[in-house]
């Protein structure tokens, strides 16, 4: 089966992001090796960074999060051009979730009500992932 997963790229807080994820989805961290986890046949690891997540991976019955911090030596640009959009059967998880995601973070377009959903808002959690939150979808005829 073929499948498609976000691979997000954190400054040194990736730990803590996929922690904070999988507590509020009610997903399962299956995987988080950090650079000090590398084998020794892999070469050594890089002063500073055995703390650093090289991989880590957060299952959800509805979705898959990959993520990492960004590798030593390598310049850290956050997250462009791209959002997590999620959504909800109800406007209620919506709305709790896109509180918890606002705490410390950014909201770009606060939750309001549009033509494809009961609510929608766009926030920049505090670890600096975009997230697009839908809650009740409506039905509405494309043109």
């Amino acid at each position: 089966m073929t499948s498609l997963s976000p691979y997000l790229s954190y400054n040194g807080n990736c730990t803590e992001a996929m922690n904070f994820y999988a507590k509020l989805f009610g997903a399962k961290l299956e995987t988080l090796l950090t650079y000090g986890d590398m084998p020794p046949e892999m070469g050594p690891c890089a002063p500073g960074a055995e703390k650093l997540v090289m991989h880590a991976h957060l299952v959800h019955p509805g979705f898959t999060i990959m993520a990492g911090d960004t590798p030593p030596g390598m310049e850290f640009k956050g997250i462009a051009g791209a959002m997590m959009a999620i959504s909800f059967d109800t406007p209620a998880e919506a709305q709790r979730v896109f509180q918890a995601l606002s705490e410390g973070g950014h909201v770009t377009m606060p939750l309001s009500e549009t033509f494809w959903a009961q609510t929608f808002g766009m926030v920049t959690d505090r670890f600096g992932t975009p997230w697009g939150v839908n809650g009740g979808p409506k039905n509405f005829k494309q043109p």
